[in-house]
């Protein structure tokens, strides 16, 4: 009778507390590297790179061998998974950047006041993620590479954030924090220079730890943008063709017998310097005792640039070959994604946001178009994906994936590659399958069509 008794002041006391976790919504966990190759991890076949967090996330998780981002390059790829929209639909389907640092141009602080760089940012009227997970009761916060616009009106703190550090344009030096001699860090609203001479990924990395520290004891979601492994963005010719790693990290690494070797040492060292700060997140979630509580997604913003190895893939990033638009990804969350599996389903960053919303309990905002879906069912193995097609466009430029056909058309080059057989698109069949590529060209236009006919958004669009 007395054992009885243990047992259901036992369950009085263990039981309200599993029924509140098992009640509680998933938090959610976005890391996004910049410019890092496809082949640029321990689990996607690297034997030069050190990544044995992100490994430790393949094995817990499910690794991804078919995800595609919406755009080339950074500020559209994005803008597009924070709003789960493409380019074209949420107007931001260019850079915000200035072209007058190609010729070594350094500007006054009135002048990089007006220019477009840092007027520009992407239409107040998009809905991000962190504005539903806000409305959802979410405790939510940025840390890293914004590239949203560094008006006050496009900060993050105004798109649903509650806290956030870190840089707004597309690249900044690693220790000065200045984007070609321009100072670049933000706290929250706010212009600082407080941490100049600091390692951007360890300012990151610690703003990260804290926010895990000030809410694991609610739902959060945060988002850290890594600017590894993007190169430098300073004035000096030798710095800004490098990536920066410190020097402990860069002591890992054989010094290279040539200049590109010794560039390439850099990318790799930042690499693992970034997986070590991505290691220390997830050990912060488990010592909290919410790892198995928290979705955990990890994926490069774009292909690989030009220190990067984009193995087996042709191209790089700001190409339309898949070396510009299939990168690495990563999703971990126990109970919910297989552990330790290979997916090589046809998904992309357009599914991060309504993945997420159905991992946090979240509806989907009404009368807004979204290009994604929820891809944990296809990750669970209940469903095969729902993604028949993905367009890509950029200046004139254009690539469209139907199915395992892809074609495109671009400076580089043009063709219709068959995925399967041929994932380096080495292969042009676009002669021996002429109503193939009338049929994805025709898919384009129609795609074309309905951009086109949606409402228009800034900051690039004429309306």
């Amino acid at each position: 009778m007395r054992a009885y008794l243990l047992v259901v002041v036992l369950c009085g006391l263990f039981f309200p507390a599993l029924l509140a976790a098992a009640d509680r919504p998933a938090n959610v966990v976005l890391i996004v590297s910049d410019d890092q190759g496809y082949h640029d991890l321990g689990c996607f076949g690297a034997k030069d790179v050190r990544t044995p967090n992100l490994d430790r996330l393949a094995k817990e998780g499910t690794r991804l061998t078919s995800f595609y981002v919406a755009w080339n390059a950074c500020t559209p790829s994005r803008a597009s998974f924070l709003t789960g929209r493409y380019p074209q639909r949420n107007g931001t389907y260019d850079m915000i950047r200035n072209d007058r640092v190609d010729d070594g141009h350094l500007y006054s602080a009135e002048e990089y006041a007006v220019s477009p760089e840092h007027i520009l940012g992407t239409d107040v009227r998009e809905i991000f993620l962190s504005n539903v997970l806000t409305q959802a009761g979410y405790r939510c916060g940025c840390y890293g590479k914004w590239d949203g616009g560094q008006l006050k009106r496009f900060l993050p703190l105004q798109r649903g954030f509650h806290d956030f550090y870190g840089f707004c344009n597309t690249g900044i030096d690693y220790f000065t924090h200045e984007r070609y001699g321009v100072p670049s860090m933000f706290a929250d609203n706010d212009p600082t220079t407080q941490d100049q001479g600091t390692y951007a990924t360890t300012l990151f990395r610690d703003h990260a730890l804290n926010f895990i520290d000030q809410n694991h004891e609610q739902p959060f979601f945060l988002y850290v943008p890594f600017n590894a492994p993007h190169g430098a963005s300073n004035l000096d010719p030798e710095i800004r063709g490098t990536v920066q790693a410190s020097p402990e990290y860069m002591q890992l690494y054989p010094p290279g017998d040539d200049k590109r070797a010794e560039r390439r040492r850099g990318y790799v060292a930042a690499v693992t310097e970034m997986d070590a700060a991505i290691g220390a997140i997830l050990d912060r979630l488990e010592q909290y005792q919410i790892a198995d509580d928290t979705l955990v997604i990890f994926f490069s913003d774009n292909g690989g640039s030009g220190l990067a190895n984009n193995a087996p893939l042709q191209g790089r990033k700001s190409t339309m070959w898949e070396g510009g638009n299939r990168v690495p990804c990563l999703i971990r969350w126990p109970g919910h994604v297989p552990a330790g599996q290979v997916s090589d389903a046809f998904l992309t960053s357009l599914e991060v946001f309504p993945t997420a919303c159905a991992a946090a309990g979240a509806k989907l905002p009404e009368g807004v178009s979204y290009d994604g879906f929820d891809m944990l069912p296809v990750l669970s193995g209940k469903i095969a994906s729902p993604r028949k097609e993905m367009f890509w466009e950029r200046r004139g430029e254009v690539a469209v994936r139907v199915g395992d056909w892809k074609w495109l058309d671009s400076k580089r080059g043009k063709g219709l590659y068959y995925l399967p057989d041929d994932i380096g698109e080495k292969h042009d069949l676009s002669q021996k399958h002429p109503e193939k590529v009338q049929q994805l060209q025709d898919r384009l236009a129609k795609w074309q069509a309905e951009m086109q006919a949606a409402e228009p958004r800034g900051p690039f669009r004429d309306y």
